[in-house]
């Protein structure tokens, strides 16, 4: 998929699929919301915002008021593709929030998620 269609895909558009996985594994959209929040540092009117607006998710990346500087911490593959090795800084961040939404999903503790 290229990479432009992605940046432009809206966030409220992604954010009900990740609710429905979390929530399926047994997760609550809470605890997706404050892995959200600390990875992008939304507070979660902010992260309600930007998904009534429906912000794109370059925009969403864009106006996040303080990215998580541990997310550099957040390693692995995703769909084939090693996230430290993602070379445009967006799609990073994008595959970041991936892998943290899968962890949550996969029943992973949340101080290990939030790299604590």
């Amino acid at each position: 998929m290229d990479n432009q269609r992605v940046f432009k895909m809206a966030f409220a558009g992604v954010y009900p699929h990740y609710v429905a996985k979390v929530e399926k594994k047994g997760r609550t959209k809470g605890e997706l919301d404050q892995v959200l929040c600390w990875l992008t540092g939304y507070s979660p009117q902010g992260l309600a915002k930007q998904i009534q607006e429906k912000k794109d998710l370059k925009t969403f990346f864009g106006d996040a008021p303080a990215y998580s500087a541990q997310a550099a911490k957040v390693t692995g593959v995703l769909c084939g593709i090693r996230i430290e090795e993602i070379e445009d800084p967006l799609m990073r961040k994008i595959r970041v929030m991936d892998k943290l939404v899968d962890e949550l999903a996969k029943g992973r503790p949340l101080v290990k998620i939030l790299r604590s």
